[in-house]
């Protein structure tokens, strides 16, 4: 294992915005190159650490709390934690980026009719026949990073592309050597 400072890279965007293929992609990278890595995916963590959470903004917003307090132990246990969440609210990323420290906001922009095109689970479809309630990008606002570390355009570049941006800017950084 190399030695290495630990660090949240923390990809934020609407849901179907590349946000998990580029983390997964990061993160295999970074394990071939010896780096400790845990993932924090919000489907997954729905189904065990915040699964008695819906998705009013109250229970968003605790969803984020949850998640920022386990990747704030791993951050300071020198892993590299890529979380990968809407989380659409702007004031409870930048509690995170304070709680946790060695924070990296990762905006994965993407138009959302794009997003809808990519959407596998037919969650924006739901959305709009009022299916599913509170759903963001349809009924719930995202609020855009004021002013994140680097900015993905994720409708127009490839998933290469991205990927090696993300890595780029964690190796300028000093989280990882460049790779």
């Amino acid at each position: 294992m190399k030695n290495q400072k630990g660090f949240t890279a923390w990809f934020t965007g609407l849901p179907c915005s590349g946000k998990t293929t580029i983390a997964d992609r990061v993160a295999e990278i970074l394990k071939e190159k010896g780096y400790k890595v845990e993932r924090l995916d919000g489907d997954i963590v729905r189904k065990g650490l915040t699964s008695d959470l819906g998705f009013s903004k109250g229970d968003r917003d605790d969803n984020i709390l949850r998640v920022t307090y386990v990747a704030k132990l791993l951050t300071r246990n020198d892993v590299a934690v890529l979380a990968t969440f809407v989380s659409p609210y702007q004031a409870r990323r930048a509690k995170t980026r304070e709680e946790i420290g060695e924070f990296v906001e990762i905006y994965t922009r993407c138009p959302v009719n794009i997003c809808m095109e990519r959407d596998v689970k037919g969650m924006y479809k739901r959305a709009l026949a009022g299916e599913i309630k509170d759903f963001t990008g349809v009924d719930d606002p995202y609020e855009e990073p004021e002013n994140p570390d680097l900015v993905l355009e994720t409708g127009r570049e490839s998933i290469e592309e991205s990927v090696q941006k993300v890595l780029d800017k964690l190796s300028e950084l000093g989280y990882i050597s460049h790779v």
